[in-house]
């Protein structure tokens, strides 16, 4: 796919440089060069063999994900600035270019974060998904990589399989909607996903900031999926302040986890904390028990009273 660097697309925007790429297409760094600004193309590649079926349904979400992302104004949301098919059919989706790491790479690179950039990062989100959810749009795959970070700006990305109103649910035959590890239960056992399935998923993607690691885990994704659909997470042992809200974001009943703005208020109020001080390391020697005293303070007075002893 990199020999295609340099190329102009739909004779406007040049390729410059792979930004990643998965097994269906590749996200590209280019530049619209009829206005000179970089911007950001995710591109359709689909393999050889496929079914008109399969075929149509991956180019209908792909449309999709334009459509949906593109409805939406909000500084937390990536803004789509143009949609187009190629020559061979296959979608295009023109994107602002966020300058920042997504926070699943953020974490990878240097662990937990601090659970005041924790809940920074988690109000950002919210606010985002209070603003899809208001539009009657539910992302169903909030996740660590689809949260960018670019300075104190947060950044949701990744529409491709949200739930529009009005339009009926396109997937790849056989393709599992969502990522396991940020699944809500209800998806996984095959109902419809809601707002509080975003927030479920929102919960374990702030699980997975401040403790560096998922809140479910399995050997297989049939494991990972019997888990989350029945299992508690795991205990945390790095979130305090947090703990209560990824408690609630998580839990099995979607009626009783807070709203996007219910919990933006939550962790506004953890953002907010001043930090707590660091402790200065004490260097000095540890003082010897008091008994331990008592015979060195013998020792010493014998050892002067020899020395004391004339020749």
């Amino acid at each position: 796919m990199t020999r295609d660097a340099g190329r102009l697309v739909v004779g406007r925007y040049r390729l410059l440089e792979v930004l990643g790429e998965g097994g269906m297409g590749a996200a590209w760094r280019a530049v619209d060069e009829r206005i000179g600004r970089e911007v950001v193309l995710k591109q359709v590649k689909l393999p050889s063999g496929m079914d008109d079926g399969t075929r149509a349904a991956v180019v209908a979400r792909m449309d999709r994900e334009g459509r949906a992302a593109g409805t939406l104004k909000h500084p937390g949301i990536v803004t789509v600035h143009d949609q187009f098919h190629d020559p061979d059919g296959l979608p295009w989706i023109v994107m602002e270019l966020v300058r920042g790491p997504s926070l699943d790479r953020v974490v990878k690179d240097g662990g937990p974060l601090p659970e005041a950039e924790v809940a920074r990062i988690g109000v950002g989100i919210c606010e985002a998904l209070a603003a899809a959810h208001a539009a009657g749009i539910v992302h169903r795959d909030i996740k660590p990589a689809n949260v960018l970070l670019e300075g104190d700006r947060v950044v949701v990305t990744d529409f491709g399989i949200a739930a529009v109103p009005g339009e009926a649910t396109l997937t790849p035959y056989g393709a599992l909607l969502g990522t396991p590890s940020y699944m809500a239960p209800e998806q996984i056992n095959d109902h419809q996903a809601t707002p509080a399935s975003d927030m479920w998923s929102l919960g374990a993607t702030l699980y997975y900031a401040v403790e560096g690691r998922p809140a479910f885990a399995g050997h297989t994704t049939a494991a990972l999926l019997l888990a989350v659909s029945r299992s508690a997470p795991a205990p945390t042992t790095r979130a305090h302040a947090l703990r209560p809200v990824l408690r609630d974001l998580m839990r099995r009943d979607p009626a009783r986890r807070p709203t996007a703005d219910a919990a933006a208020d939550a962790l506004r109020r953890i953002a907010a904390r001043p930090a707590e001080p660091t402790r200065a390391l004490d260097t000095r020697a540890p003082r010897p028990a008091r008994g331990t005293r008592l015979k060195l303070l013998s020792a010493v007075v014998a050892v002067a009273a020899v020395i004391a002893v004339p020749a």
